[in-house]
């Protein structure tokens, strides 16, 4: 094993098809993005070069403010549900006196494998003025509280974030699960000895040797709020008027909708940096804790 880690030429031709799917993958396509957002580009006739035209358009466009700050909320709402509760309901599945936990499992990954089109549909229902369970429940037990919860500007987004954060928190709970269970039972043993009840156990021993499973899945939650688009679409159409846009219902606006592929590619371009930003603040933020 040593001579093959020792020779570089194996390393490199090794490496070599991850490299060159990864370049025409994923490379290739952002600099071509970041390319074309220096034109003004309707995707049919001639490319006309603007340089930085568009990213100072961009600037001015008051859609950019309300998508960063949906896609804030989305991700804010996605964090504190999917992982927030996920642990929750991982620490308890976690546990072998628990009963019924196989079914619970089961119960609460069936959301993930649904069409994201019967998610939304199921969620409009719910969230119906009129007829919808939401109000139904609060007028049963006489909470004089009714919403139009996918026509208001400030509850929408919110009720959009929940629908997202409920079909896929069984992702992030699978994460969260595993990362419990790969943590070798005799630290909690030895917590327990020292004094320490169950849940202080888990809260100085579990979640402290969990932090790459954390970090792993903050990555996917911020990431998802700042790029989500398919429920805004199905759901509200990103509505009413552009209350619900994010960076990503941008793109599909300004590409599909007004044909200004150049425009859109800018807009892609500040969604890859955002991301990778919140990317690497997270693994800062991880990082020095685990140094600290």
């Amino acid at each position: 094993m040593h001579k093959y880690l020792s020779n570089k030429t194996a390393i490199v031709l090794f490496m070599l098809p991850a490299l060159l799917v990864y370049s025409i993958v994923i490379f290739y396509p952002v600099l071509q993005t970041v390319y074309r957002s220096l034109f003004e580009w309707d995707g049919l006739s001639e490319a006309v070069f603007i340089g930085l035209g568009n990213y100072s358009e961009l600037m001015g466009d008051p859609l950019l403010l309300t998508s960063l700050r949906n896609g804030l909320v989305f991700a804010v709402v996605l964090v504190v549900f999917q992982i927030g509760l996920g642990t929750v309901l991982a620490l308890v599945c976690a546990d072998p006196k628990v009963k019924g936990r196989k079914l619970l499992k089961t119960a609460y990954f069936i959301p993930v494998v649904l069409s994201v089109t019967v998610v939304c549909q199921l969620w409009i229902a719910i969230y119906d003025p009129t007829n919808g369970l939401i109000n139904r429940l609060f007028d049963m037990l006489g909470i004089p509280y009714q919403q139009n919860w996918l026509s208001s500007p400030t509850h929408s987004i919110i009720a959009i974030a929940f629908v997202n954060a409920w079909q896929y928190m069984g992702y992030q709970f699978a994460l969260l699960y595993a990362g419990v269970k790969s943590i070798p039972e005799q630290y909690h043993e030895a917590a327990t000895i020292d004094g320490c009840s169950k849940w202080m156990a888990h809260r100085v021993v579990t979640l402290p040797l969990m932090k790459e499973t954390f970090k792993f899945c903050f990555i996917i939650a911020i990431t998802s709020g700042i790029g989500a688009f398919v429920q805004m679409l199905i759901m509200t159409n990103g509505g009413p008027g552009t209350s619900n846009y994010t960076l990503t219902f941008m793109i599909y606006r300004y590409a599909f909708m007004e044909s200004n592929y150049g425009y859109a590619s800018a807009v892609s371009v500040v969604l890859v940096a955002i991301s990778l930003l919140a990317t690497l603040i997270i693994n800062k933020v991880f990082d020095r804790n685990e140094t600290a």
